[in-house]
């Protein structure tokens, strides 16, 4: 039941003590606004790590080489090590079982001119599977196709930030030409890249007519590949181990490269880097609830303190109340009851405010590796319960030696 006079006599204590009790909120408050911001910012890097990997594809291996750091069978270290057709082919047809695409990436130095305007872009020779890993996505026309491949044909698909910046945006890009160095390449697609405008600063043509036509022979710079699905992430990150061991393995063969030269064949598994990632990222996570859990924690020592002081001010009180024939469980129940409220009144307060915080400016902070910090607010409810559980329980010791205090002991205190 709803006890008017136990209301007027709590708020009587708390205008006794208004400082006390703001300070002992304000503990209890920030404990929940520190734990709120921490998670929030926690999500805000599992947001940024997320962000990272859908750019492309997250079972992507890139593989690359660099001169040689080891003398092998007689030859000297520092070799240019190339990656040719064959690779491609060899990882296609021996290692089918861990791939689902490949594609090799031939990079071509030439200039790129429309309409006697000149640009500075990349220009990448890359097969039809390229589009999948590198996640783009086409906005008009088409990508690369296999035919374009087998005629070693001069077409070029531009990005979305080549077509913006070299061509009027009213004009249809589709079926101009670009002049790259003294050949025309037919513009047949413009693409987006979700990793931004970094990823859209080239233009894509058949790997074959970048070898052909620039005199690229059966070289390529380096090679992607995107490795088949697994329901288990443990398991994927495990076989794409394996793929790179058996794939290193054999390009060190070919190459006569020192099976202990650790610099000369380079390869990138975004799934061992996303789990590096992710399990920093919940390292971090655990970090933040151990200190955001520490300082609630201190906020309700701070409630126990400040109980076990109102129960000594106010013992010859409940020595009368208890000679009056208050039961124990009155005499709890009064002190629990100050306990609570304030606890209760804190910890939605510091919520609210830490909530709000990132209503406010949570979407617009974007640093590197954390993207909308935010947290989810069930959580955040749960954790406000908890603590009013943890500042009932706080006040129930205090008010449990109270309630145990002999009426005559408790009116002889001074």
């Amino acid at each position: 039941m709803f006890d008017i006079d136990r209301w007027q006599e709590l708020f009587d204590a708390i205008r006794k003590n208004k400082l006390r009790t703001f300070l002992t909120g304000l503990s209890v408050a920030s404990g929940i606004f520190i734990l709120v911001i921490l998670l929030g910012f926690g999500q805000g890097f599992q947001n940024g790590i997320r962000h990272e990997f859908e750019a492309d594809a997250t079972s992507r291996v890139w593989v690359w080489t660099n001169p040689t750091s080891k003398e092998f069978k007689g030859l000297n270290p520092g070799r240019s090590i190339w990656l040719k057709n064959e690779n491609i082919d060899y990882a296609n047809d021996a290692l089918d079982e861990y791939l689902e695409t490949s594609s090799g990436v031939s990079r071509v130095r030439a200039t790129i001119t429309y309409k006697g305007e000149s640009g500075s872009y990349g220009i990448q020779g890359i097969s039809p599977d390229y589009q999948e890993i590198e996640n783009v996505s086409m906005t008009m026309g088409r990508f690369i196709n296999q035919a374009d491949m087998a005629s070693n044909a001069k077409v070029v698909v531009i990005s979305n930030k080549v077509y913006r910046e070299m061509m009027d945006k009213e004009e249809d890009p589709l079926g101009e030409y670009l002049e790259l160095s003294r050949f025309n390449f037919k513009i047949i697609g413009v693409f987006i890249d979700n990793g931004g405008e970094r990823e859209e600063n080239r233009v894509y043509i058949p790997r074959t007519t970048a070898q052909t036509v620039f005199n690229g022979q059966n070289r390529v710079n380096n090679i992607a590949f995107t490795l088949k699905e697994d329901a288990d992430f443990d398991a994927a990150v495990a076989r794409s181990k394996e793929f790179v061991k058996d794939y290193e393995t054999y390009l060190k063969q070919v190459n006569t490269i020192a099976p202990n030269d650790e610099s000369a064949i380079r390869v990138f598994s975004a799934l061992e880097e996303a789990k590096r990632y992710y399990s920093l990222a919940s390292n971090i996570a655990l970090f933040f609830w151990f200190v955001g859990i520490c300082t609630i924690i201190a906020g309700v020592v701070g409630v126990s303190n400040i109980m076990l002081i109102v129960v000594k001010e106010r013992t010859r009180e409940i020595g009368i109340r208890k000679a009056l024939g208050a039961k124990p469980w009155a005499v709890v129940g009064m002190i629990l009851h100050e306990s609570i409220f304030v606890t209760a009144l804190a910890g939605f307060t510091g919520l609210i405010f830490s909530m709000g915080l990132f209503e406010l400016v949570g979407p617009s902070i974007e640093v590197d590796y954390i993207v909308n910090p935010s947290v989810d607010f069930n959580t955040a409810l749960t954790m406000v319960f908890v603590l009013i559980f943890a500042g009932a329980l706080a006040g129930f010791f205090p008010a449990w030696r109270a309630a145990r205090i002999q009426p005559i002991v408790a009116l002889r205190d001074e």
